[in-house]
């Protein structure tokens, strides 16, 4: 998942002592002899890898101007550093002219290059981050806009820019956190709707006694409070899209006005003498089964099918894995840049334990884990300890450190014990299955988490209590009966019946 960096220069030379500088700094690297071959990779199979080229400027297949020139027809936000050793004025104006974003005279110093394709990625990242923030706000999101590269996605969005050319309702189901309302979005911009409201409304979190209310609008004095009209999420989104998250979620009562609303296209506000005419255009998301709610008798089945008429169907993170490395790198580079940090990438190892682990989350769990990650990461490539509640829920050991490192000796129990490690820079860090792949008793987790926590408080037993939430009769008593000793100075206690105490947050 590592970004890869370009380097475009017929000298062989040149092109050893660039690639190892950029590889020193983390980043993946390709090389091209000259400017066709430089060309062909970019607009090759690999070539959305490519965030950024360093182009020699005189080649004698095709100099770097000509290079650039066409490379700004196809892909125009792609960072160019032009590496020359004709360092003159005229040059640099002539490469500028032609596109490229940054200028170097040979022989630039590998802390030079570094910092020059740093900033061409971050300001590629906040431009690209700002473009996409710019049309969200605008309402004029595209499906090119969205990071995907599975086939399911692109049968998805396929789906969805066929749904945007009439009116059509449309269902959109998926788990939480799949991208059900970017998929919405996408399909609102690319309609004849574009640039119109997109109003969102999630039927889950409306309060039962203004769902009528916020959906429909009120006039002023219709009940107590309404101190002020108030239109409706109907009549706010008119012209444009209505995008009803959770729709499983509405009431009953509330599905028969719904109904109306869909077949007459107008709204009766609450208090209001005569309906109100609205053009809205429909989209709909759950994460429930809406047809085995109806069924249940907890969803009308005449609305049902009446929003039923277009599903799309967004499957999980876990059934679309293509997806994960694409959307892995999009958020480094976003979170990076954001946060002010070098990290470029991931290692092979960390890439490794993204695509296997299955993100319940989903989209939503992939972005938070690595913007945490990001954060925490004090390198420039994100590493399998940087994700420790991933590793420990997978069963990897990240080896930050032994589990009975820093330890006092009386504490480590009897050697004729036999433990798993334990991994002790996380509290989740214990793993749930031996090496067979059997679950393990409560009583040896139970013992590993007491090691620990005699590790990190140092031995002192009753931050050790406070810490796990017992008092510490009983921790004694756990030692005794796990076979540990306890080697502090406290003086332990009579046995007398315990007050569990709250463990501190």
């Amino acid at each position: 998942m590592a970004q890869t960096i370009l380097i475009v220069d017929d000298d062989p030379v040149q092109r050893r002592l660039l690639e190892a500088a950029i590889t020193r700094a983390g980043m993946h690297v390709v090389t091209a002899p000259g400017g066709q071959p430089a060309l062909d990779l970019i607009h090759g199979p690999k070539g959305d890898q490519i965030v950024c080229v360093l182009l020699d400027l005189v080649m004698p297949d095709m100099d770097g101007i000509e290079v650039l020139k066409k490379l700004r027809t196809s892909h125009a936000d792609l960072p160019v550093i032009v590496l020359t050793a004709k360092g003159g004025i005229d040059s640099a104006v002539e490469a500028m002219r032609a596109g490229a974003n940054d200028f170097l005279v040979k022989p630039a110093s590998p802390e030079r290059i570094g910092v020059s394709i740093r900033n061409q990625l971050k300001i590629g990242t906040l431009s690209g981050e700002v473009t996409r923030l710019k049309k969200k706000a605008e309402n004029r999101l595209v499906f090119d806009d969205l990071v995907a590269r599975s086939p399911e996605m692109k049968q998805v969005f396929r789906l969805g820019q066929r749904a945007a050319q009439s009116n059509i309702p449309i269902l959109i189901e998926g788990e939480s956190g799949s991208g059900k309302e970017l998929v919405a979005r996408a399909i609102q911009g690319s309609s004849d709707r574009s640039g119109r409201p997109f109003v969102t409304v999630n039927c889950g979190a409306i309060p039962e006694n203004l769902i009528e209310s916020i959906l429909f609008g009120h006039e002023k004095g219709s009940f107590t409070g309404a101190t002020d009209k108030h239109l409706g999420k109907f009549q706010e989104a008119d012209g444009g899209t209505l995008f009803l998250d959770e729709i499983g979620e509405l009431r009953l009562d509330m599905q028969v006005k719904l109904l109306r609303v869909l077949q007459e296209g107008e709204v009766d506000p609450v208090g209001s003498k005569r309906p109100v005419k609205v053009d809205v255009r429909i989209i709909s998301a759950t994460n429930r089964d809406l047809a085995e709610l109806t069924r249940m008798g907890q969803f009308r089945e005449d609305l049902y099918y009446r929003l039923n008429v277009f599903p799309i169907f967004v499957p999980p993170l876990r059934e679309r894995r293509e997806d994960i490395p694409a959307l892995a790198r999009h958020f480094i580079t976003r979170f990076a840049a954001e946060e002010n940090k070098p990290v470029s990438g991931m290692t092979p190892d960390a890439s490794e334990l993204m695509e296997r682990f299955n993100w319940p989350g989903n989209v939503r769990q992939l972005e938070n884990t690595i913007f945490r990650a990001v954060v925490l990461c004090d390198n420039n490539q994100l590493d399998v300890a940087d994700f420790p509640q991933i590793a420990a829920a997978m069963g990897v050991d990240t080896k930050r450190r032994s589990a009975h490192a820093g330890m006092p000796e009386a504490a480590r129990g009897n050697d004729h014990h036999h433990h798993a490690p334990v991994s002790s820079h996380s509290p989740y860090g214990f793993s749930a299955v031996d090496g067979a792949g059997h679950m393990r008793k409560l009583e040896d987790i139970e013992s590993e988490m007491i090691r620990l926590a005699i590790s990190r408080y140092d031995g002192h037993m009753s931050e050790v209590a406070r810490r796990l939430g017992i008092g510490r009769s009983t921790l004694y008593r756990k030692l005794k009966e796990l076979g540990l000793e306890h080697s502090d100075n406290e003086v332990p206690p009579p046995d007398e019946t315990d007050v569990p105490r709250q463990a501190a947050s």
